[in-house]
């Protein structure tokens, strides 16, 4: 029997980042991130939605969880991650400026602007 999975047999990740927002966050990490080891994601309450989402430079923390992907470390609360599951980061640009951009298959509505959800 063989242990090698196919492709649709791996587990997802709790979280993921698009090409765009990893290479966007190794230049933030270098210019702004001041030595810290990679990236906090999570979500606090407030916004127009209900949550609003964190993402800040940041150092592990006891009891969080941890992604990485293409040498990003993303570090997540174990609250945050209950909200965050599933969500997949990106990084776009356009003519209302660019930033970065979450896609969240558990948001039931979202604002206008992006940076709040419910759930």
């Amino acid at each position: 029997m063989s242990t090698l999975q196919t492709e649709h047999e791996k587990p997802k990740a709790l979280v993921s980042a698009t090409p765009a927002a990893i290479e966007a966050i190794k230049e933030l990490l270098q210019t702004d991130g001041a030595g810290k080891s990679g990236v906090r994601l999570g979500v606090k309450g407030g916004g127009c939605s209900g949550f609003s989402y964190v993402l800040d430079y940041d150092d592990q923390r006891e009891g969080d969880n941890l992604v990485e992907q293409d040498g990003i470390r993303f570090y997540m609360d174990r609250k945050s991650s209950i909200y965050l599951k599933g969500i997949q980061l990106d990084f776009a640009a356009g003519l209302k400026g660019k930033g970065f951009v979450f896609r969240n298959p558990n948001a039931t509505s979202t604002c206008g602007c992006g940076e709040s959800f419910s759930v």
